[in-house]
């Protein structure tokens, strides 16, 4: 899985933006069960979000006469989550692999959808700074969120 490729166009964007969703939502599976407190409602929340944000992109895409891509029944994580942790590296990991395809999105779109995508890209890194904080991680921030550091 990796972001649209550049000039591709939107609706290739979108699709791929759609399957980082996809990873996203089954992820913070193992990663909820290994978290307590405060964190794992946290990775409830994320969840949810990338929830609401699949349902978005779904319907536009459909609206739009696009092709969905099909979600998985499962996926490949980058390594095991064991505990709380491996579990904050991986909600970290997740958001800024996400926030590439949204960044992406963004450079393919206009208007509209460039602001949905912006606003995505937005919330994949303000998450991804609030699992650094969480994991005790520096420096908290990216300069460049969704880019290959």
């Amino acid at each position: 899985m990796s972001p649209a490729t550049p000039g591709a166009g939107p609706a290739a964007a979108h699709a791929a933006a759609l399957t980082a969703e996809y990873a996203a939502i089954w992820a913070y599976g193992p990663i909820g069960v290994r978290l307590t407190g405060p964190a794992r409602q946290a990775a409830r929340d994320a969840e949810a979000a990338h929830r609401r944000r699949r349902d978005d992109l779904v319907l536009h895409l459909s609206g739009a006469g696009g092709d969905l891509p099909a979600d998985q029944a499962g996926y490949t994580l980058p390594f095991p989550v064991t505990d709380q942790s491996s579990a904050l590296r991986l909600a970290v990991e997740i958001e800024d692999r996400t926030a590439g395809f949204w960044r992406a999105a963004v450079a393919a779109t206009s208007g509209a959808e460039r602001e949905r995508a912006l606003a995505a890209l937005v919330d994949c890194a303000i998450r991804a700074t609030r699992w650094r904080r969480t994991a005790g991680t520096t420096p908290l921030t990216v300069p460049f969120p969704g880019r290959d550091a």
